[in-house]
Formats: C-alpha cells, structure tokens, sequence
C-alpha cells in the first residue's frame, strides 16, 4: 500500500492483468471513483470485453490494494451503469460497453419551450448541503464541501415528464425557488454571467422507484430513461451536475450522427 501522498500503480490478474492502473491518493476524486473511470474506460476501449470475468470484490481488492468497501463501491457505480453484473459463484463479469453520443448542451426547459410543449416546474427542494463523494468528483471539489442541491418536477400540459437533480457550487450564484418555477436552470446561470462551454453527458435506462413512480405518474418499475451530466463553464470550471430520470413513454432523445470524414 502506498503512503498518503504517493501515487500508486497496481496491476490486477488474469482478466485485469493488462490493465496499468493509476490511483492518486493525493487526489480529492475518491479511489472508488478513480477506479471506475478507469475501468469504465477500459470496458468502452475493448481492452475489457463482454463476458470477461473480472473476480470477486475479496480478490479485486488484494490485487489492486484497495479496501474492499473501495472495490465494491466502484463495481457497484458500473453495475448501476450497466456495465458489470454480478453472478453468485462466478464474481464480477463485463456485460456490454456503453455506447456515449453527443447532445446540443441545451436545458430541458428551452427544449420543451421551443417545442411549443408548455414547460412547467415545481421545485421539490433547494438547499446547501455537503458534497457526497460522487458529487464532489463530478463538480471537482472536496467531499464535504457546499453544495447547492436542486430537484425539481418538470411538467408538460400539465403532466410530470422528468424529475431534475441538479448540485453546483454553493458560491456560484444565488437560486432562488420562486424563479427557477418560472424558467431554467441555463438561462438563471446565463443571466448572471456564467458561460457554458461543454459537458460531459451520459444517457442510459432504468426502472422507476416507488418514490419515483408517484412522481412521475408512473408504476414502480416502468422505465425511466437516466441523464447524468456535468457542464463546464468557459474557463474549464464545472459548473453543474445534474442526474435527471424522465418518463420513457413520454420522452425520448434525439440524436443527429454524422459520419467521420
């Protein structure tokens, strides 16, 4: 195990045996966290391929010299993700790469306002909390840190399309509920002067909570298509995070693909 401080390299055996991994302790991005990317990174490359068997989080741990709880955490994110599965007596397996296509960074609400689809909003809650680890690595803080948390309720013609989860610095800019209910969260960051630049977004599918399924006017276990996306200001600065859920039968993303010249 390497000291606080040092930057460790470890290499894991037989399926991970050709994989150099590259965990910063140092680092404020958490080890779990460091280790998904890379894993993630190495399933969308190929260098992981569906079916390849990547061991029980015990021997993962010991072979990358990570706690387990570490090791699980990380496995845990990919198999939320779809990537992994976990199959009793056979450990951790690779299931498919995650196909990632560019969106035009734009909000929900200008989507549905430009569609002529009525958008109406409820804010659920808007307060400052700690960063959790995984809000802290997207937003590049330290875990603990101020974060403004937004959920929100995003109507068309009266019924609930998408559930919004939005964290930003809390010394970013003041967001106040009573206009957020009349407008989006771009155009309120706009005015005050931020510049969004670019995101990094991920799009993928699954079942509704019961909690969700209330919400959404849906039954517990429809499906839910999944937005994560972080945006980028005009310095490189991440501005926000956002985990939306919407209503697979009443919305769907629409992707232009271009062919490579």
């Amino acid at each position: 195990m390497a000291k606080s401080g040092d930057r460790s390299r470890t290499t894991a055996a037989p399926v991970l045996g050709a994989l150099d991994f590259a965990l910063d302790r140092s680092s404020p991005v958490p080890l779990y966290h460091q280790l998904a990317q890379q894993l993630e990174a190495a399933i969308e490359r190929g260098v992981l391929a569906p079916g390849n068997l990547l061991g029980n989080e015990v021997d993962l741990s010991v072979r990358l010299g990570l706690s387990r709880p570490t090791v699980r955490q990380a496995i845990q994110s990919l198999v939320d993700k779809g990537l992994l599965v976990r199959r009793r007596g056979v450990g951790t397996q690779v299931v498919h790469s995650q196909v990632r296509r560019p969106l035009e960074l734009s909000s929900l609400y200008d989507d549905l306002e430009a569609a002529g689809q009525g958008p109406t909003t409820e804010v659920v809650r808007n307060e400052v909390v700690p960063a959790a680890c995984d809000v802290a690595a997207a937003l590049g803080v330290p875990e603990g840190a101020e974060v403004t948390v937004l959920d929100r309720l995003r109507r068309t013609h009266g019924r609930p399309v998408a559930l919004l989860r939005n964290h930003l610095p809390a010394s970013l800019l003041d967001l106040d509920s009573a206009r957020l209910e009349s407008t989006g969260l771009y155009r309120v960051m706009r005015s005050a002067g931020i510049t969004l630049h670019s995101a990094r977004q991920t799009v993928g599918a699954r079942a509704a909570t019961a909690d969700e399924a209330s919400r959404l006017d849906e039954e517990e276990g429809a499906a839910l298509l999944t937005m994560r996306r972080t945006a980028y200001d005009d310095t490189g600065r991440a501005v926000e995070y956002g985990a939306h859920v919407y209503r697979a039968s009443h919305y769907s993303f629409d992707f232009q693909l271009l062919v490579r010249p």
